[in-house]
């Protein structure tokens, strides 16, 4: 039997995979546990900036959201908005698997922190967030993607 919370975890897997933005990568989202979630990424030279490396825009995308689904996990009636994201760059990517992991830090309410790192098929980490998200008025249920598989 599946429990409540494994339901929405599964629905915001869904949600992500629904979104117009993932069509345009090679991505895939798991959340983990309760504040925790994961995102595989392929990083191809379409990405890349003229210096031949990931663009900043990369990182955040992948930050944003491992951060995002992670504080989403612990909300089930509300989609979070981020209202602010402070990033850190620590290392460029020519390419290949990277993961994002996101774990929630603190607030449950109306405003809730989660931070996430990203990590190079090297082990090493890339990039790491801090955010602030907020719920929204928009409901989870009345959202196309938002459906358990």
């Amino acid at each position: 039997m599946t429990s409540g919370a494994a339901l929405h975890w599964r629905a915001l897997e869904s949600l992500y995979a629904s979104a117009p933005i993932n069509r345009m990568f090679q991505s895939t989202l798991s959340v983990t546990a309760e504040g925790r979630a994961r995102i595989v990424f392929q990083v191809e030279p379409d990405v890349f900036h003229a210096a031949g490396a990931a663009h900043g825009t990369l990182y955040f995308k992948m930050l944003d959201d491992a951060a995002f689904y992670a504080a989403n996990s612990l909300v089930t009636d509300r989609f979070l908005l981020t209202t602010a994201f402070n990033l850190h760059l620590s290392k460029p990517v020519r390419g290949g698997t990277l993961v994002a992991e996101g774990h929630w830090v603190s607030g449950r309410r109306r405003v809730l922190v989660a931070e996430s790192r990203l990590i190079d098929e090297e082990g090493d980490e890339v990039g790491r967030g801090t955010g602030t998200f907020m719920r929204s008025r928009i409901a989870l249920s009345g959202l196309p993607g938002y459906s358990a598989v």
